[in-house]
């Protein structure tokens, strides 16, 4: 096993901003990223069509540390709130929702971090480590456990060994860590080993068979035999964070960042067509009232879809402490009501708003929008698959449980094979 926990060379935030007591504005994190984004949207649909993975698009955020963006600024990172970062992920799914979408593993892993557990952290995430994912399972593992196991070995350190096999590992092929959720034998609550995704036993499959995020990394990885330090498992307690809720944040981000492109590109297209058809107004298309029409409701949609993500982003702020209120920590269930609402109220209407917006993009065109070469379909297809990640039917329901009989709001957190009824236990 490699040992290698080395830092990697400090970004120095204070440096680049002056004080570093002093907040950050949306605009000065711009200023730092959107060169970057703009650099990733060039390549963006060779990459589709190629099946290139965004290695190198990761590195250049990476070397921008994009993964300290809420770490506090007094500990190296950008102290951004989760209102900015939704607003930077737009932006960044807008040039490539692929490149968006690797970060949830990542800053949903900060958001559960313990006070004791960021002095650990903090100072490798500031100088640019980021944390991929490997939870779930295609083993048939029942509902809330897991086939991967955590092992006690006789080791003068208390070592673990981790054995097993996840799927939708999405970002931990592109990441330094990757944060696996295990099974301690004779234990009721899962766990987690957090290893570094160089250490010996550890494969990672580029695999994803998916019709949409095909550039996510979102594949198998294999663990066998990887020995883990004791310092390296995570034993929660399963008391509520923020963890899930920004997970949720996270995706809605990604989808609004879709929506954008969408009818952006749309519009670009408007503008320079010049065939029409007969049973048209007789007008070019950016001058077809039709279209105009068209055109207008679709952007409204999109910049619904925009305003609704941040506003949840801004109701997680204000729970969390964020605006300068007090943190709801010592009341668990009442800190997962106040960020789960917001972000369910959003994947309800969300989803719907942008894959109109991804599918009425073509109506503003002619067929030739369907040729592969625009690879406008993408846009359908990575929406599509993102809303598939916490699925939308059940948000609406938790919502109204909560509202009207004042059932504890929950975020996702397990997946796995459901007993049917009548069914003895194993």
């Amino acid at each position: 096993m490699s040992t290698d926990t080395g830092i990697k060379e400090q970004f120095d935030t204070a440096a680049l901003h002056g004080d570093p007591q002093r907040s950050l504005s949306t605009r000065e994190l711009f200023d730092v990223f959107q060169p970057v984004f703009d650099r990733i949207a060039a390549g963006a649909v060779e990459r589709e069509q190629q099946r290139i993975l965004p290695f190198e698009q990761f590195k250049w955020l990476n070397e921008r540390h994009f993964g300290a963006l809420t770490v506090p600024r007094s500990r190296g990172g950008y102290g951004a709130s989760l209102e900015q970062v939704a607003e930077l992920l737009i932006a960044l799914a807008a040039a490539d929702s692929n490149v968006a979408h690797v970060y949830r593993s990542h800053l949903g892993f900060i958001a559960s971090l313990s006070s004791e557990e960021s002095d650990v952290w903090f100072p490798r995430i500031a100088a640019g480590e980021t944390v991929g994912n490997a939870a779930t399972e295609r083993s048939g593992a029942a509902l809330g456990t897991a086939a991967t196991t955590l092992t006690q070995i006789q080791t003068a350190d208390g070592d673990w060994e981790l054995n097993g096999t996840k799927y939708y590992s999405t970002g931990s092929i592109f990441s330094d860590w990757i944060q696996v959720t295990a099974q301690i034998p004779g234990q009721e609550a899962r766990s987690h080993a957090l290893v570094k995704s160089s250490w010996d036993g550890i494969e990672l499959v580029d695999d994803w068979d998916g019709f949409g995020q095909q550039l996510t990394g979102t594949g198998t990885t294999h663990f066998r035999g990887v020995k883990v330090p004791a310092a390296n498992v995570r034993n929660r307690d399963g008391r509520a964070t923020q963890e899930t809720a920004v997970f949720q944040l996270v995706l809605l981000a990604v989808e609004a960042g879709i929506a954008k492109a969408a009818i952006d590109e749309g519009v670009h297209l408007v503008r320079s067509r010049t065939r029409g058809f007969n049973t048209g107004t007789g007008s070019v298309a950016r001058e077809d009232p039709q279209v105009l029409q068209r055109v207008g409701e679709l952007s409204a949609k999109a910049a619904a879809a925009w305003a609704i993500v941040l506003q949840a982003a801004r109701e997680l702020d204000a729970a969390i402490g964020v605006l300068g209120g007090d943190p709801l920590l010592n009341n668990p269930q009442e800190l997962t009501n106040a960020c789960e609402l917001p972000v369910a109220h959003a994947q309800v209407v969300v989803p719907d708003l942008v894959r109109d917006v991804t599918d009425g993009i073509f109506d503003l065109l002619g067929a030739s929008a369907v040729g592969k070469s625009k690879s406008l379909d993408r846009f359908w297809r990575n929406a599509r698959t993102v809303a598939t990640h916490n699925p939308t039917i059940y948000k609406a329901r938790i919502v109204g449980d909560y509202r009207v009989n004042c059932t504890p709001m929950f975020g996702l957190n397990a997946i796995g094979e459901v007993k049917q009824a009548g069914e003895k236990p194993q």
